[in-house]
This record gives structure tokens, C-alpha cells and sequence, in this order.
């Protein structure tokens, strides 16, 4: 295996990884540490706040997990005697609650850890949930990181992640994880019907997928129920936007950015009747109009817990019915004439 120092390509793939992860379980920091065979050392480029780190392949809670394969939740690290405090020692850090997760690579090997570090926020430790969440995406990291490490395709595991961690949302919410695939593949069909820049086509269909991100801090109750919601039910399920919104927005990459305005906008109205903010017009960034669309598309278009998909003229007509209401009149137009087309996605 060639020195993982020299895999400069992986740099950006693996930042991506920890702003998401920090964001997904509100750490202070958030690194993956991958194992590099040729020195027997730990190493991580990603350490929030800190530039490079190595340490012993055994030390600490990373070294722990690497050794046994088991995940950890510490509530306090100074009063465990696996905790190592060098790295504290080396970064002026003062290190509390801790959560690592192994990566295993295809072969059932650990290949790195995930750590976070210090929760933030009213809760000074790390729960069971969080803990949950950060293995979910730890199981899918691995896998991306060991596509990038055995081909060098940066972009497409970047691609790759984005979509997968995308799916956290859906699989908690019972769906098909198709659902973030198809709404990223008509966000990209509508972008492109209106003749939007190549580049920003580009990463309409690479942000769309984290659109509902904010459905992991949904209780399960509300998520999945059944039947109507109740009010209060409602205004808790509207929060998911702010919630997916903050998850990404402070991320470093401007792809997560610009994915955290999706979040926050794909469930605003054209004509200012949606949420969270009663945005109208053009006041909605564009790329959250499309998936608005996109989203409410599939949403029709496909079986939920509560409801049977929609006969396909039933979903046409409401489109028709609701252009200049819900939706941006020009959308509609888009989609009713290329309607063979996109809603080829639904014929079987």
C-alpha cells in the first residue's frame, strides 16, 4: 500500500468526510484517522484546528479501536487511563467527551478510525444517538475512502459520499434510498431544460441529495408515522430544513454550502405560503426552487408509509394545477414539456 502522506488526492475527500461528520453529531472537531502500513503510525490530515497529526498505532482511544474493532463513548477522557494526552500536550487542546468509530475496508479490516471530540451545544457529552449516527456514517466512509485509496478518483468519491450521507435521512425515514438519487437526477434534468451554466448543473446534481439531511434530528415517532400529523407534530417535522441548514453551512467547502441553502429552501413556495421562512419569488435561491419540484415530484410519484404512489396524470395535473402557486411558473412549464422524459424515472 503507497504511503497515505502521499495520497495528496485524498486530502479534500477526507475534510469533506469530518465537516460532515462534526456537523451530523455537533463535535467541536472531527478527524479520520487512517492507518498508514509502511510507518505503523496512525495519521490524520483533518483534525479540526490542527494541521497534521501521527501518532502510535496503538495509542489512545484511536489505537483502542483499531486494536479490538469496537467503537467507544467517553464521557470524560481524562478520567480513562486508554486516553492519550499527548495529543492534548502537542495541540493545547483540552479534550472531554470522545466517540470513535472503526472503518473497515471491504475485507472486514479496520483501515482508520473516526473520532469526535468534545460535543457542543446543551448537552456536555455524547449520546447512544450520536454514536449511532456517526457509525451509519463511518460504515459508508469506509467505503469511499477505500475506493479512493485503490483508485485515485477523487471526484466520483466525493460524488459518492455526498449521495451516501445524503441516505442517512432516508434510511431512518423508512424510504428507498432511490429517493435522493432520483431527486438529484431531476434537479439535473430541470437545470439543464433551463439551459442553467454546465457548472452549475453540475452541482445542482451533486448538492441536491443532502436536501433532506436534517430529517437524522427528526424523532423516529414523527418521521414515520403513518397517518396525519398533528400540529405540533408539523411544526416539529418543519424544522428539518433549519436543522440540515446548520448541519452543512458552516462547512469550509462551498459545495456543502451551497447544499446547506437547498436544506433551508426546498420547502419555501413561490408564492410565499412555505417554509421556513415564507420566502416568494425569486427571494428562493433557484436551486432550491428545482428541487423544490424535484422533490415534490417524487413525493407523488412514489409509495411512502402514509400513502400509495399517484396515478401519473394525477401528478401531472397537479403540477399544472399548482404552477404559479407552489411552484415557479418557468419550472412547471420545464417539466410539463420535457414531462416524457423525467417522468420516464417512474415507468417501469
Amino acid at each position: 500500500m503507497p504511503k497515505i502522506a502521499a495520497e495528496r488526492k485524498m486530502d479534500n475527500l477526507l475534510v469533506l468526510m469530518a465537516d460532515l461528520g462534526r456537523s451530523i453529531v455537533s463535535a467541536d472537531r472531527c478527524s479520520l484517522w487512517l492507518i498508514d502500513e509502511d510507518s505503523g503510525e496512525l495519521w490524520t490530515k483533518v483534525a479540526h484546528g490542527v494541521s497534521e497529526l501521527r501518532i502510535p498505532r496503538d495509542a489512545g482511544f484511536v489505537g483502542y479501536s483499531v486494536r479490538t474493532a469496537e467503537p467507544l463513548l467517553i464521557e470524560d477522557a481524562y478520567k480513562d487511563p486508554r486516553f492519550d494526552r499527548r495529543s492534548d500536550e502537542k495541540t493545547h487542546y483540552r479534550t472531554t467527551s470522545v466517540m470513535t468509530v472503526p472503518l473497515l475496508n471491504s475485507m472486514g479490516r479496520v483501515m482508520g478510525v473516526f473520532q469526535a471530540i468534545n460535543k457542543q451545544g446543551d448537552a456536555a457529552v455524547f449520546s447512544t444517538q450520536d454514536l449511532e449516527r456517526l457509525a451509519l456514517t463511518a460504515v459508508y466512509s469506509a467505503k469511499t475512502v477505500e475506493s479512493a485509496m485503490l483508485n485515485a478518483e477523487l471526484e466520483a468519491t466525493q460524488r459518492e459520499i455526498i449521495h451516501i450521507l445524503g441516505e442517512v435521512s432516508e434510511y431512518r425515514s423508512q424510504e428507498t434510498g432511490d429517493h435522493i438519487q432520483r431527486v438529484a437526477e431531476i434537479s439535473y434534468m430541470l437545470a439543464k431544460f433551463l439551459k442553467m451554466p454546465a457548472e452549475e448543473v453540475g452541482r445542482i446534481r451533486l448538492a441536491a441529495p443532502m436536501h433532506d439531511l436534517g430529517k437524522v434530528g427528526i424523532p423516529d415517532a414523527i418521521l414515520n408515522k403513518p397517518g396525519r400529523f398533528t400540529d405540533d407534530e408539523y411544526a416539529i417535522m418543519k424544522t428539518h430544513s433549519e436543522i440540515g441548514y446548520k448541519m452543512l453551512s458552516n462547512s469550509k467547502r462551498k459545495l456543502l454550502r451551497f447544499a446547506a441553502s437547498i436544506a433551508r429552501s426546498h420547502h419555501e413556495r413561490w408564492d410565499g405560503k412555505g417554509y421556513p421562512f415564507g420566502l416568494a419569488g425569486e427571494a428562493i435561491p433557484l436551486a432550491g426552487r428545482i428541487c423544490a419540484v424535484a422533490d415534490v415530484l417524487d413525493a407523488l410519484s412514489s409509495p411512502r408509509c402514509y400513502k400509495q404512489p399517484w396515478p401519473e396524470e394525477k401528478v401531472k395535473a397537479e403540477f399544472q394545477k399548482q404552477r404559479g402557486g407552489q411552484f415557479q411558473p418557468e419550472l412547471v412549464d420545464v417539466l410539463i414539456d420535457h414531462w416524457d422524459e423525467i417522468y420516464g424515472l417512474y415507468r417501469h
